[in-house]
């Protein structure tokens, strides 16, 4: 057997698993404000900045047009987000959040940073060491996208 095919060796195993714990320890929180992880994440882009265009949004989720369309069509429906032709170009989508989903930004801030506080709290790891873990993870997310 390769050490290097061995599972216990592999970085991507570990990640994998990490973000689908997280995921599901966010369910709980999202499920409460009616949501799901990524339209959870569309939402946080929009709280940044307001009013933006489709491939903005999927750039910034570095996601594919077409993987965010039917999820702003669901958050749509929901009356989280609301989408309308560019005035500039008329092929271009704005998305922009409705009152609902304004008011969903108060409501996931006292849910979520205090709930995965919580769920994460017997975790030996400072706040230090989740500032260094993510500017690691940045490096390994810019190393691959190009």
């Amino acid at each position: 057997m390769h050490a290097e095919l061995q599972l216990d060796n592999q970085i991507c195993f570990r990640l994998y698993t990490a973000t689908r714990l997280i995921t599901q320890a966010y369910t709980p929180m999202l499920t409460e404000l009616g949501i799901t992880y990524p339209q959870y994440l569309v939402l946080m882009v929009l709280w940044e900045k307001d009013c933006q265009p489709v491939n903005d949004i999927a750039h910034r989720l570095m996601l594919e047009t077409n993987t965010v369309t039917p999820l702003l069509q669901r958050m749509e429906k929901l009356g989280i987000v609301s989408r309308k032709k560019g005035e500039q170009d008329k092929r271009q989508q704005i998305v922009s959040l409705t009152e609902k989903g304004r008011d969903m930004e108060e409501e996931a801030y006292k849910l979520i940073p205090a709930g995965m506080g919580e769920k994460l709290k017997a975790c030996p790891l400072k706040i230090e060491d989740y500032t260094h873990l993510a500017s690691e993870l940045d490096s390994i997310i810019e190393t691959l996208k190009k």
